[in-house]
């Protein structure tokens, strides 16, 4: 009862024709597929393992940095109010006892700023200035702001991962539309 020009096994099944038993293009689209998952992996594993402790630790190291140099100012600017307040404490010779006299003392306010005053708003304006230069410069203390959405989520990373799939849907596409040679 079979014909010769019969597709059918001997269990009753149509056999496929000859050319798409052996699919290389499929193999080699799946294999680069599960290639690029494999590498993906890899590199976030890696990212974790490495990355984001060292990220973490440099994090750290700046807090670290700004806490000791913001101590290191409060100590000066401390260290100069306590220099302003001191006065010589030098031991004088007792004077002799004094005459009481009849002509009366009357001070006179004055508007002119005392001498010792003087060096303390310098450095006082000194030491702001410093503070604001500090603020101002991106290597202050509180220079310019790391808290940009692209920094946090690796915007580049994405836009490259963006073009590799466009590029894999490309090449399905026209792996698709190229005829079979048999």
């Amino acid at each position: 009862m079979l014909d010769e020009d019969s597709t059918m096994d001997v269990e009753g099944e149509p056999t496929p024709p000859e050319g798409e038993s052996n699919n290389r293009t499929f193999l080699i689209v799946g294999g680069i597929l599960a290639a690029i998952v494999l590498l993906t992996l890899i590199c976030m594993a890696v990212y974790v393992v490495v990355t984001l402790p060292n990220r973490q630790a440099q994090r750290a190291a700046e807090q670290t940095a700004i806490a000791t140099q913001n101590l290191g100012l409060s100590m000066q600017m401390t260290a100069t109010a306590d220099a302003a307040l001191w006065t010589p404490t030098l031991p004088s010779p007792t004077p002799p006892p004094a005459t009481p006299s009849s002509t009366p003392v009357v001070a006179m306010p004055s508007e002119s700023p005392t001498p010792d005053m003087l060096p303390l708003t310098q450095t006082m304006a000194y030491l702001r200035t410093q503070v604001e230069i500090s603020r101002l410069t991106p290597t202050g203390t509180l220079g310019l702001p790391r808290s940009g959405f692209a920094d946090e989520v690796g915007l580049p990373g994405l836009f490259i991962a963006a073009a590799a799939l466009v590029v894999v849907i490309l090449l399905a596409r026209r792996l698709r539309s190229v005829p079979v040679r048999k």
